[in-house]
């Protein structure tokens, strides 16, 4: 016989086996669809090239439980910041579900570089015998390696490199043209009226770095922009 207070006992209990069945059974977003759209905003923003590019999302948990979204899924790069080799991409529901997660998306790139066929040092000019063209598949985007040998000119070597070593943008700074303890002109102009000056330099620097100079008749220090190897730009 069921009584009164069986009756309540059974109502709860199938309310609470009921419960994990309503949590279940809502949708879930697939988390492949949120590495895809990441994939896809990346390979929106690479720029046109001959090069090959591959772009890899990072794999998300498969714990990570998303409501399914209703409406396209929107990336975005986070911060606005540029693309690199590792990129970080905003994917968001503007559903109802509304809800944001950071995916990590790799790029690597397949070009033809410039690579160094021999150790060079510090400082070091890049002649056009020094490297050669390979084919590599490195992490970045193409815009970040020198494949022209016209965009050696005027550059040395940031830091000495090893035999084999790609060239990018970033190892190459420009020629020194003023150095430490040289004798320059120091420039001021302003409209017609220009003014100068010797110099004894203090610092070294390539064109357009500032660097520190000493007029030799006031002994005053001022910084200047160099605009060549005897020429020193400073403010009026």
């Amino acid at each position: 016989m069921v009584t009164r207070s069986n009756w309540y006992w059974l109502i709860a209990a199938a309310l609470w086996l009921a419960a994990p069945l309503s949590s279940h059974a809502q949708a879930v977003q697939a988390i492949e669809s949120v590495q895809a759209a990441a994939e896809k905003e990346v390979r929106a923003l690479l720029p046109q090239s001959k090069a090959r590019y591959f772009v890899t999302a990072a794999k998300l948990d498969p714990r990570l439980r998303l409501a399914q979204c209703t409406a396209p899924l929107q990336a975005f790069v986070q911060n606005n910041s540029m693309l690199g080799a590792r990129s970080t991409i905003g994917v968001r529901c503007a559903a109802q579900a509304q809800w944001t997660i950071y995916v990590v998306v790799n790029v690597e790139t397949e070009a033809s570089i410039l690579v160094l066929r021999r150790a060079l040092a510090r400082r070091s000019p890049v002649a056009p015998d020094d490297v050669e063209l390979q084919t590599r598949r490195l992490p970045g985007i193409e815009s970040g390696f020198i494949n022209d040998l016209g965009n050696l000119n005027g550059r040395r070597l940031r830091r000495a490199l090893p035999a084999g070593t790609p060239l990018t943008a970033e190892e190459l700074v420009p020629d020194v043209l003023v150095r430490r303890g040289q004798q320059v002109t120091l420039l001021a102009s302003s409209g017609s009226i220009e003014i100068r000056a010797q110099g004894h330099a203090l610092t070294e620097g390539g064109a357009s770095d500032r660097i520190r100079v000493q007029n030799v008749n006031s002994l005053k220090v001022v910084e200047g922009v160099v605009e060549n190897a005897g020429t020193v730009r400073v403010a009026l």
